[in-house]
């Protein structure tokens, strides 16, 4: 199931970048899916690390934001590697639904620009 799920990130990421080169969707989406990804992974991993060490922690809610936003992708690949916030199942519902949330104002937004 995670290297599934993983996969399905990076195959969003190829169908967003592929659309955009196609001129289906501006550049501007990929580069921000991209920089979202990395800064959640990022997140994710001093998040992990701080919890490690007894620190103060990245809110759930940023962390979920930030996938909401487009970070999901680079949130799930962190979620994966690094095992962290992977089997909290309240965190999973809420994540999954920003990743649902997200992904409908895409498919939205790429049906405007096909008009």
């Amino acid at each position: 199931m995670s290297v599934m799920v993983v996969g399905l990130a990076f195959l969003f990421v190829a169908l967003v970048c592929a659309l955009a080169a196609a001129g289906h969707l501006p550049v501007a989406v990929p580069v921000l899916y991209a920089a979202a990804s990395a800064t959640a992974f990022v997140l994710y991993r001093l998040d992990k690390g701080a919890a490690l060490a007894g620190a103060r922690r990245t809110p759930e809610d940023t962390l979920l934001v930030l996938g909401l936003l487009g970070g999901w992708p680079g949130a799930v690949i962190a979620q994966r590697v690094l095992r962290h916030k992977s089997h909290k199942a309240s965190f999973q519902l809420m994540f999954w639904m920003t990743v649902g949330i997200n992904c409908a104002v895409l498919a939205w937004f790429w049906s405007l620009n096909r008009a």
